[in-house]
């Protein structure tokens, strides 16, 4: 296991900081008082509400699928199955089916927030331990692991950048770190009172965030690269 330690507090150079641009909002979704964790599957969003998993179609808001299956935390999906964090496990599903067809364990033991396939490998946030883990999937194997300075909510690559959400208090924000060092290069400030749960990109210039307590799922502006 590689462990790569660095407080991104510290880094010398300061990172850039604008406002999120929310662009729509939907929900709350009927029975699901809590977002956990979001995914896209290159056609819906999915939002784990906790005994059910959610497929909502981003163009109408409308509910698309419900799967009766546990989410208390990230959802992720490699481009045939999802991965969903329920309690000390994450589990791989067919999203045709819902059949579990795979089970590993979690690697914060219970401990697990967001929750991103990118590389082959998953990774996973730890919310109170301010960490990534890159994990394999196959064995849930711990092979990196990123320090933050800040709660670690959801987590998301997009075009070879790692974002993930924060959540402490009030406040929240969504940034992209170094995937080496962990130091914060770019952040997209939430307004006061505005949680964000999970977190996943529409791999164009989208975020889908989760908004935890509210129940609803909010779409964020990714800023262009040629405004960094």
């Amino acid at each position: 296991m590689t462990r790569i330690v660095d407080r991104p507090g510290k880094t010398k150079a300061k990172a850039q900081t604008r406002a999120a641009e929310i662009v729509r909002e939907y929900g709350p979704f009927e029975g699901a008082e809590r977002i956990h964790g979001v995914s896209h599957d290159g056609r819906h969003v999915w939002a784990a509400v906790g005994a059910r998993l959610l497929a909502i179609d981003p163009a109408s808001g409308a509910l698309a699928r419900t799967l009766e299956r546990a989410g208390d935390a990230g959802t992720a999906f490699d481009g045939k199955h999802l991965y969903q964090i329920a309690e000390a496990r994450i589990d791989k599903i067919d999203p045709a089916s819902g059949e579990v067809v795979a089970s590993i364990p979690a690697p914060g033991n219970g401990s697990d927030s967001g929750l991103a396939w990118a590389e082959g490998s998953l990774w996973v946030g730890q919310y109170r331990d301010r960490r990534i883990r890159q994990v394999d999937p196959e064995t849930g194997a711990v092979l990196r692991t990123i320090e933050s300075n800040r709660f670690v909510t959801g987590v998301t690559w997009v075009d070879g950048e790692l974002w993930h959400g924060t959540w402490e208090g009030d406040e929240s924000d969504i940034r992209r770190i170094d995937p080496q060092s962990g130091a914060v290069l770019e952040r997209l400030e939430m307004p006061s009172g505005t949680a964000v749960s999970g977190l996943e990109s529409d791999g164009k210039d989208l975020f889908y965030c989760g908004g935890g307590p509210t129940g609803k799922l909010r779409a964020v502006r990714r800023p262009k690269r040629e405004e960094r």
